[in-house]
């Protein structure tokens, strides 16, 4: 599984209603104005979406995006980003440069004045741009007010232009500081470590994200490099000719396609560039991206709407007309025809209107229609000049049409309305007594013997414990009406309160967070890789909204006298070892299955002898219940990692890997990762 973000969660409490006169004066006086980049450091999430790993790789991205207008525009076709030492980030294009001059309204450098105002720019006046991803002009303002220290050099005019800053203000004047015979800009920052809880660039998440980047600009250079560890460079460089079609090809690696021939359509309508590919597998799941203007879109937008009402009218009208769907037959629902598809829409267009900075989603209605009748059109002429694929696709969608038929059919029987209302919840389920989702969790944990252990050391008030017996099917390989009869899967679906499939309902949820609470061996990993697999696929809305949890449970307890110490990994280990100044000789250890009448008897020879006590716990069912509670379930105390989105993207190529039909791809990651497994348990 790819890394995770760590996030220490607590329980949130209700607020108390004032019960008394509000004496505190409310004028003018109470009015606060907030001015240049200080409401950035104020309210950080509502630029870049949050302050952890997410928020903190926004600040690269906001940086690239500048050099990927640049190269939309025609003026650059290289852009370099570089990992520094001391968590620094280095993002260089080979574009214009920021111009430098005095602006006439600021009366400042024109480089200056895009620093360190907001809603300053070269994309809101004519011929800037003509299409850009960083349409709000807050983007590089945004990264100076979150950085602790930051640089900018500009290549322009014949000279070597910089500024620097910190925390958005500058510490001296644009000055030139040395000749050059090129142009272009470089921004160099270090983010405020007392803004973001994770300060550390993940070098996947960003060798990905620029990957994306890569295949939908055509023509553009992207170098990336890690200069962190001199021991460790690494880096890597995408040029990719085919766009988008190759970035399916790219997605579809590990699959067994449907379709032989990609589609692919780049075609401009109303000012609108509409760019589409897709290529269907015999999967289950379909995986669908969306950009406007090179800027992901996970919540999708008006232009996804228009690729998915065109994909379904045009499939039912082919299969009408040759004969798959009889006059009898239902049309083919937008469900159907997405089964296992693999899409990619991107459109790029003068003013995207975006909801929120972090651009989440395209809201421009014209969009659209643009989209669908491009889209339409091409697809009718892709179907009648390609027989063969046109028979394969809507083989696939009848047989989908089939299984939904069936999976609502099971979903009746199996999963009556009054459990899916939370009227009748499964009876293992032990329920916490808050009835506000806001503050309820639920723990999915393994097996009776650690489930008996979290029920008694939990607060019951908010605190809900749904125990698993053995492993949950493999969704991955399985369709709805096939999960719908597996008994740990129908529990936890009703435990939810969510539903499923095309009945879910984020609003719901009956849980604010979802913790995984699995054995720290083999079988507690597979369960776990299980259950992502299963909200991945299944329940895509609680992955991206943060609504799913890992619990990190202690692996080791090192008892010295009365102290206790709990040790998450075997590194911590060694370091308290040597901070005790512990030697062999002085350990007595316990076993992973040590009894606790054995325990007891470790503590009192360890009395005798002085020497320190090391457990380690392989199963959570080893800890009682008040060890539990302390290490793992405490809202003040716990240590839990959040899934992200990004991961959740990132990983869908790790799922179909790891847990999918085809065995090849499996064997060569079980290869090429064999020597760096850890703790193998034999």
């Amino acid at each position: 599984m790819p890394k995770k973000v760590v996030k220490k969660a607590s329980a949130k409490k209700p607020v108390k209603k004032p019960t008394g006169k509000i004496k505190a004066e409310y004028g003018a006086a109470q009015i606060t104005v907030l001015e240049g980049l200080a409401p950035v450091r104020k309210r950080p999430g509502m630029y870049i979406g949050n302050t952890a790993s997410t928020g903190l790789h926004h600040l690269i991205w906001e940086a690239v995006d500048n050099g990927i207008d640049e190269a939309m525009a025609g003026h650059a076709d290289t852009v370099e980003v570089r990992l520094l030492p001391e968590g620094k980030a280095s993002i260089s294009d080979n574009g214009r440069g920021i111009p430098v001059e005095k602006h006439k309204v600021s009366k400042k450098s024109a480089l200056e004045t895009v620093m360190t105002t907001l809603h300053a720019g070269g994309k809101f006046g004519d011929g800037g741009y003509k299409v850009s991803g960083g349409l709000h002009g807050v983007g590089v303002s945004v990264v100076n007010a979150l950085s602790i220290w930051m640089r900018t050099e500009v290549k322009r005019e014949g000279k070597l232009w910089a500024q620097e800053y910190k925390i958005g203000k500058p510490t001296g004047k644009v000055k030139p500081v040395g000749k050059a015979k090129d142009t272009g800009t470089t921004q160099i920052f270090l983010p405020d470590s007392s803004i973001f809880t994770v300060t550390e660039f993940d070098w996947q998440t960003v060798v990905d994200h620029l990957r994306q980047q890569a295949y939908l600009t055509k023509g553009i250079k992207i170098n990336i490099y890690d200069d962190r560890d001199p021991k460790k460079l690494k880096s890597y460089k995408y040029y990719f000719e085919g766009g988008i079609a190759a970035y399916i090809r790219h997605l579809n690696n590990n699959n067994e396609v449907k379709q032989e021939n990609v589609f692919y359509v780049n075609k401009e309508k109303d000012n609108i560039n509409v760019e589409i590919a897709f290529q269907y597998t015999v999967d289950f799941r379909e995986t669908m991206y969306a950009f406007a203007n090179n800027i992901h879109n996970p919540e999708g937008g008006s232009h996804l709407v228009g690729f998915k009402a065109a994909l379904t009218r045009v499939l039912n009208k082919y299969a009408r007309k040759n004969g798959f769907l009889k006059e009898k037959d239902t049309n083919l629902t937008s469900d159907d025809v997405r089964e296992g598809l693999t899409a990619i829409v991107s459109v790029k267009l003068p003013e995207p209107q975006f909801e929120g900075q972090t651009k989440a989603k395209l809201g421009n209605v014209e969009v659209r229609p643009a989209v669908e009748s491009i889209f339409s059109a091409s697809l009718e002429t892709f179907l009648e000049e390609h027989p063969r694929d046109a028979k394969d696709i809507l083989g696939k969608c009848m047989l989908a049409a089939q299984a939904r038929m069936a999976a609502r059919s099971a979903r009746e029987t199996v999963l009556r309305k009054g459990a899916l209302e939370g009227m009748t919840l499964p009876g293992k389920l032990a329920d916490c007594s808050s009835r506000n989702p806001e503050e309820c969790e639920l723990y999915i944990v393994e097996g009776d013997s650690a489930g008996g252990s979290a029920k008694q050391g939990r607060n019951r008030r908010f605190q809900a414990i749904l125990p698993l017996r053995g492993k949950i099917l493999n969704v991955e390989r399985a369709r709805l009406d096939k999960m719908l009869t597996n008994n740990e899967v129908k529990s936890l679906i009703i435990a939810l309160g969510t539903n499923i499939g095309e009945q879910f309902n984020i609003e719901s949820l009956r849980y604010d967070r979802i913790v995984i609470m699995t054995d720290a061996d083999v079988d507690g990993a597979h369960i776990r890789t299980l259950l992502l697999t299963l909200f991945y696929r299944h329940f895509p809305d609680l992955v991206r909204k943060g609504h799913i949890y890992v619990a990190q449970p202690p692996l080791y307890s090192v008892k010295k006298g009365k102290e206790i110490t709990w040790v998450y990994n075997d590194e911590e280990l060694e370091k308290l070892k040597k901070k005790l100044g512990v030697v062999e000789q002085d350990m007595l250890q316990v076993e992973e299955d040590g009894e606790e009448v054995e325990e007891k008897k470790f503590e009192v020879s360890a009395k005798k002898t002085g020497k320190v006590v090391i457990q380690r716990y392989k199963g959570l069912g080893e800890m009682n219940p008040v060890q539990l509670w302390d290490t793992t379930m405490d809202p003040e105390k716990r240590l839990m990692k959040v899934i992200t989105v990004e991961e959740a993207a990132r990983a869908d190529q790790t799922f179909e890997i790891l847990m999918g039909a085809e065995v090849a791809p499996r064997k060569k990651f079980i290869q090429t990762h064999a020597k760096s497994v850890k703790n193998l348990d034999v």
